[in-house]
């Protein structure tokens, strides 16, 4: 409609209209000047049409992050309620039940062919596995700090996090940040170090934890980011192919984390329902959180 306007517009003016009455011993010039306007419309046309994709590009990204940002505050206190206040003391069958969960809901999604298909990309096996074994560990250990630990820890942890990704980019791909960036990043460790020693909800377990989450949670962002953009997986093509090896892997870690007790546990209409709220939210912050790394 917009451009059918702006076409109105241009053949309303005075002096297209003189052109387009011209008589034939004018073709020559008449032909010209049509060109003229043609190309006139199709330069303006294409613009817009670059403005738009740019708007695109720009507002896709803060929309993700702040998704990611909205789903991740609340998964952190549904998270802490189901583990504490609800009873669930069992934070790797939680992640597993987040994952499974997820995969049911691309299962769903594949049956209607709404998920996208995997790119003809180089992706090894090895590297879609690792990817998996790495979350697993990534989203069990994380539920597990957040077990022992008070959101506040486990907040901090989670933000050194970032330094890190930093590290671990210098020492595998020798990317480099400028000065400013280090000297934040400095400052928030810091700061990380001086939340960790004045928390009062502290135990040794739980910042064993929370220091063995920080290493495999950088690295999943970091695989996760090289194969989104390098290779040009979607987020749920890529998610629907790590899944079920994060699957099997947390249930391997479920005997040396949880207790016993799972299946005694009182899976009565609240509980579950707070449970798989809880496993909604895991995928919707996975599912974000993909799409702001891509």
């Amino acid at each position: 409609m917009l451009y059918s306007r702006e076409i109105l517009n241009l053949l309303g003016r005075k002096d297209v209209r003189k052109i387009l009455k011209r008589k034939d011993s004018d073709a020559g010039e008449r032909g010209r000047a049509l060109e003229e306007l043609r190309s006139s419309l199709f330069s303006r046309f294409r613009f817009s049409e670059s403005a738009k994709r740019q708007e695109k590009r720009s507002c896709g990204p803060v929309l993700a992050l702040t998704f990611n940002f909205l789903v991740a505050v609340g998964i952190i206190f549904m998270n802490k309620w189901v583990l504490q206040g609800v009873g669930f003391h069992f934070p790797i069958c939680l992640s597993f039940i987040h994952y499974l969960l997820s995969w049911a809901l691309m299962a769903i999604l594949k049956a209607f062919s709404a998920l996208p298909g995997s790119p003809p990309s180089k992706s090894t096996r090895l590297s879609l596995f690792t990817l998996g074994f790495v979350m697993s560990l990534s989203t069990g250990l994380a539920n597990v700090s957040l077990k022992y630990n008070s959101v506040g820890f486990y907040q901090m942890a989670k933000i050194a996090v970032t330094p890190s990704i930093v590290l671990a980019e210098f020492i595998w791909f020798k990317k480099r940040v400028s000065f400013s960036k280090v000297l934040a990043l400095t400052v928030v460790s810091i700061g990380v170090a001086v939340a960790t020693v004045t928390d009062l909800q502290f135990s040794l377990f739980g910042a064993c934890v929370a220091l063995a989450w920080i290493i495999p949670s950088a690295v999943n962002k970091i695989l996760w980011s090289t194969l989104q953009q390098r290779e040009s997986w979607t987020a749920l093509a890529l998610m629907w192919k790590t899944t079920p090896i994060t699957l099997f892997f947390l249930a391997t870690l479920i005997p040396f984390f949880d207790p016993p007790g799972v299946f005694s546990y009182d899976w009565n209409f609240r509980n579950t329902a707070l449970i798989l709220l809880s496993a909604v939210l895991g995928f919707l912050l996975q599912w974000s959180g993909a799409l702001a790394l891509g």
